[in-house]
Order: structure tokens, then sequence, then C-alpha cells
């Protein structure tokens, strides 16, 4: 099976063509963004619309999950929050599991997608999750 042919885990919360985006929603009337996409906004009830919310950021704060992981994500995991710079948004999101030991706060990070873990029928499924970007300088 190719990843082309792996669902993502949640419908519309990723774009993969042409680079992975994060996908969310603006309200229509206070233009506040969300991640995921409400169906009304929850600070004035109005229409939300899809939203790219961008593919770049810096992590905020992260965990790393080291106990048994759930649908079939690896041991260890790292979960967290991510800055997004183009909808300057506060995202939470899984890192990338092969750069656990290279996280810190304040690192740039880039938005993945591809075979991380199982849905709750155990079929695989394509996650979004954040790399570390590779012009960062702390590096």
């Amino acid at each position: 099976m190719s990843q082309s042919d792996i669902p993502v885990i949640i419908p519309g919360i990723v774009r993969i063509e042409n680079g992975p985006v994060l996908l969310g929603g603006q309200c229509v009337d206070c233009r506040h963004r969300f991640f995921p996409k409400p169906a009304l906004c929850p600070d004035c009830f109005g229409d939300v619309e899809q939203a790219e919310l961008g593919s770049r950021g810096r992590v905020y704060s992260f965990t790393v999950v080291r106990t048994k992981p759930p649908l079939g994500l690896p041991r260890p995991y790292a979960v967290g929050y991510v800055d997004l710079e183009e909808s300057l948004l506060r995202v939470f999101a899984l890192f990338d599991p092969d750069q656990i030991d290279l996280l810190q706060i304040g690192r740039k990070v880039s938005l993945a997608c591809g075979p991380l873990g199982v849905d709750s029928s155990g079929n695989n499924r394509l996650r979004p999750y954040f790399t570390i970007h590779a012009d960062d300088e702390n590096q």
C-alpha cells in the first residue's frame, strides 16, 4: 500500500498536495482562526470557513510520552504546542518520532504528513506532525 492510498486520520485537517499545510477554520464575521475547524465560531457564533493555517512554526512547549502509546503510535512519541508563523495560531501537535532528542523550545519546525499509527479499527492512517526545520540555527 502506497502513502497516497492511506487516508488522513481526520479528514479536513491537512492538505497534502504541493507540500503539507495545516487546515482549520476562520470566522467570516470576527476573522478569528481555529484548529480544528469548528461548526460555528465559539466567540461570536458566526459561520466558519475552511482556512489554511500554515506549515511552519516554532516549538512553544513539548513533552515526550514514554508509556504505552495509543493507536499504534511509536514508543516514545512527543506532543506539544507549535506557534504557527503564517496564522499566529498556537496548535497542539505531534512531533517527528525520529527527532525526539532534537526537540527544544523555540526550534523552528515544519509540517510533514506520513503514515503514523492507526485508527480505532487498526487501519493505517496518515497524521500531520512537525519536524525540525532544515534551516534551524539551533542545530
